[in-house]
């Protein structure tokens, strides 16, 4: 059997990956009411008889002890974020992604439930969600430091090994203050566990609040294939330099080859030109066009266009510039798909827009 994709288009916009003996789901929803998007996702994964391995809320940390009040308790990770350019607070989305067919494990470390691990025929995969620092009195770097080492050790603890990472989200407060200071904190790090022996992971690098009010958050995914079937490598974006080349540790995308298909994880893109200059300054719409085209050019790269789009985030400095989004979208056919919206600070002051995606296409 080969793969098959199933997207459906409700109160949840909801993207399947169906194999033989499992299937994997995004599912985001898009409401000022985070009760209502919980349950609309609860739901979705109810209806796929799936067990929810991780959920992001982008919405302000005040509404987190009401939502945890009010809402049935889970039994998985809810990684809370309010985007540092976002001081009203607003609520915007929630994006979880889910797994049928297999029973994942969970993971429990340092007193907290922190993702699980799961397998099918071809790897181990380690998903871990919320990872923070021990001590949140310590200095940034310090917190980042231990966010790295904290990551590192749930790995291990569970069969991983830190190179085995593939893709990370990393969210801090107040980036724009000290995003060279963690840089450097974590190209440190890299160097000491051999990430530049091995392949550097695919990344998204965002400004926001979590509801610890740690420095830093960080979510990982891991995957340790069992066999050479799998194939997993970074892919190289046409119209970008590598992010290395100016001293910042991320892969542009990685992609991970099975029998039944690809799955192809794009970082956090933004107008960059191929020398990493901030390209377009105040200018919101060429942003947003020259990302896409960015990440079309690697969607192309390896034979897939935007049809094939699984997953998304896609983060505004301004929500004034979603309807100008949404317009270029349009007008770029980019279908319906699970895209999370956020309100916060990319990694420079002058980046007005950023965007992640996954894509996956059945084997031809």
């Amino acid at each position: 059997m080969s793969a098959e994709i199933l997207k459906t288009h409700c109160d949840t916009e909801t993207a399947s990956l169906k194999l033989k003996k499992h299937a994997e789901h995004c599912i985001a929803v898009q409401s000022c009411n985070t009760l209502e998007m919980h349950r609309g996702l609860c739901l979705a994964a109810q209806d796929r008889d799936a067990t929810i391995l991780s959920q992001f809320v982008f919405a302000g940390t005040e509404h987190y002890d009401e939502f945890c009040k009010n809402a049935k308790p889970s039994d998985w990770p809810v990684v809370w974020l309010q985007g540092d350019a976002c001081e009203c607070g607003d609520i915007y989305s929630m994006q979880g992604v889910a797994l049928s067919g297999i029973n994942p494990q969970p993971i429990h470390f340092n007193g907290r439930d922190m993702g699980f691990t799961y397998e099918d025929d071809h790897a181990k995969y380690c998903r871990l969600r919320g990872v923070i620092p021990q001590d949140l009195t310590a200095s940034r770097m310090e917190q980042t430091r231990s966010a790295f080492e904290t990551m590192d050790a749930a790995l291990k603890l569970n069969g991983f090994k830190f190179t085995d990472t593939v893709r990370t989200w990393i969210y801090l407060d107040n980036l724009l203050e000290w995003y060279d200071d963690f840089n450097v904190v974590r190209t440190q790090y890299f160097n000491e566990t051999g990430i530049f022996d091995h392949m550097v992971p695919a990344s998204t690098g965002i400004g926001a609040g979590n509801q610890f009010d740690a420095a830093i958050m960080m979510d990982v995914l891991a995957v340790k294939p069992k066999n050479d079937v799998l194939k997993i490598y970074e892919v190289v974006s046409p119209l970008q330099n590598p992010a290395l080349d100016y001293k910042s540790s991320f892969s542009r995308a990685v992609e991970m080859v099975y029998p039944t298909h690809r799955n192809l994880l794009i970082s956090g893109t933004a107008s960059i030109d191929p020398e990493g200059a901030t390209v377009y300054l105040d200018d919101p719409e060429k942003q947003i066009r020259l990302t896409l085209d960015v990440v079309h050019a690697i969607l192309e790269s390896r034979g897939m266009g935007w049809g094939d789009l699984f997953r998304g985030i896609a983060y505004f400095k301004n929500m004034d510039y979603l309807p100008i989004y949404e317009q270029v979208a349009a007008e770029l056919k980019i279908p319906r798909f699970p895209l999370a919206i956020s309100h916060a600070d990319v990694c420079r002051d002058d980046l007005l827009f950023e965007v992640e995606v996954d894509a996956v296409q059945p084997a031809k």
